[in-house]
């Protein structure tokens, strides 16, 4: 996921896959608490589109303020 996928996403669509990402993050968690996560790198990569979507959100709601 890269940010000009997200830009052209509209803010309902970011905030529904932040939901999903957070809803994944705390599996992968739960996943390492208890020795079953395989892939370590994931949580890293979820964490990194969790914070892109949050910023693309915080872009779209200065555009907004700013019109």
């Amino acid at each position: 996921m890269n940010a000009t996928e997200l830009k052209t996403k509209t803010p309902d669509q970011l905030r529904d896959s932040l939901v999903a990402l957070k809803k994944e993050a705390f599996n992968l968690r739960f996943q390492q608490a208890t020795g079953q996560l395989e892939n370590t790198a994931r949580m890293r990569a979820v964490r990194r589109d969790v914070a892109r979507i949050k910023t693309v959100l915080n872009q779209k709601a200065a555009e907004a303020a700013a019109n």
